[in-house]
């Protein structure tokens, strides 16, 4: 009878983790829908400056580890604009992007797949909480907007490595980004490997009511291969 009572625990207990289990498999399963938008004072792009202040909208449909965003950027001054779409997926800390850019600007054709848009593929790591540090390396493939002077393709990548730190709520983010080849990252007249981006990123919640909280950021962006230096302010919605 001991034993019997025994089994009828380990089964009970069996029975509660798989059901479990397969709740949180139905809730990763779920259709999300996240509609976001930034507001920055200038748009840096891997230490290219791109415009000034904008505005940059995102919607992102997620379900089990793939995702399928649009994101977007329209400063406030010129008929700059930015479209692109990406397709990723997510498993513990390893992810997997292609992205298709698209920055003609206002009144260009969105059409134009011979020049106007760039494709990149981009793998990424993430160690986790315990070392809080990720690395991403990303690639573009093809198209003629990354073809040298002579019409070869480039393979522009851009690799950056992020370390986050929490400090009294503060979460401070310094990173470096390089690009180990000759390529669109590049001022002209420079080639081989470049130091593009060194920087540190200091994102806060402030508080305006019992409910609600805005994100805010900072970010100071040194690019000694375009020798030149940002600082970038940002609100999150």
């Amino acid at each position: 009878m001991k034993n019997f009572t025994v089994l009828k625990k380990m089964l009970f207990v069996i029975g509660i983790s798989c059901m479990a289990s397969s709740i949180n498999a139905q809730e990763e399963s779920k259709l999300t829908v996240t509609p976001s938008a930034d507001i920055v004072s200038n748009y840096v792009w891997r230490g290219v400056y791109q415009t000034g202040a904008a505005i940059q909208p995102s919607l992102t449909f997620g379900y089990g580890g793939f995702s399928l965003g649009a994101w977007g950027s329209t400063d406030f001054s010129t008929t700059a604009k930015e479209f692109d779409l990406s397709l990723g997926y997510q498993s513990g800390g390893f992810s997997i992007m292609a992205t298709d850019y698209w920055w003609a600007g206002e009144g260009a054709k969105y059409g134009d797949y011979s020049s106007n848009h760039y494709f990149e593929g981009s793998v990424g790591y993430s160690f986790g909480e315990d070392c809080p540090l990720s690395i991403t390396w990303s690639t573009m493939l093809g198209f003629d907007g990354d073809k040298d002077a002579s019409g070869d393709q480039q393979f522009s990548t851009f690799v950056e490595l992020g370390y986050d730190v929490n400090v009294d709520g503060v979460l401070f983010t310094p990173s470096i980004g390089v690009s180990p080849w000759t390529g669109m990252y590049h001022k002209a007249g420079t080639d081989g490997f470049a130091l593009c981006t060194v920087s540190l990123k200091a994102s806060k919640e402030v508080e305006i009511t019992d409910k609600f909280s805005l994100p805010i950021f900072g970010q100071v962006v040194i690019a000694p291969n375009q020798d030149n230096v940002f600082l970038v302010f940002g609100v999150s919605l």
